[in-house]
């Protein structure tokens, strides 16, 4: 299963981002899928997950601001964010879980300028 992140860049604050990531590899729909992020010095994070069932949870620092999605074949994960803030500065991770087995992608860095 190969997973392949898109969308990050650099920003100015108060802007927005989509990524995407799309799973390969798999004839199995992930139960759950979710982006996380690490910033320089910290650890990686929750920021949205969302299951096949279309159930959404995210870290309370993005709520509001961030929207997580997935397309109709189930397969591809969306991270819409908006008014995005220095602080979202981070390298942000895709990862699926299909059958019990978490599956990450190498990342892809957002950087949000003051």
């Amino acid at each position: 299963v190969q997973l392949v992140e898109s969308g990050g860049g650099l920003v100015q604050a108060g802007g927005s981002l989509r990524l995407s990531c799309a799973a390969s590899g798999s004839i199995l729909i992930p139960n759950t899928m979710a982006w996380y992020r690490q910033a320089p010095g910290n650890q990686r994070e929750l920021v949205a997950r969302i299951t096949r069932g279309g159930a959404t949870d995210y870290a309370e620092s993005v709520l509001g601001r961030f929207t997580i999605s997935t397309d109709n074949a189930k397969n591809t994960v969306f991270l819409q964010m908006n008014s995005l803030q220095p602080e979202d500065t981070a390298v942000y991770y895709c990862t699926a879980v299909i059958v019990q087995t978490p599956y990450w992608g190498k990342g892809t860095l957002v950087t949000v300028s003051s």
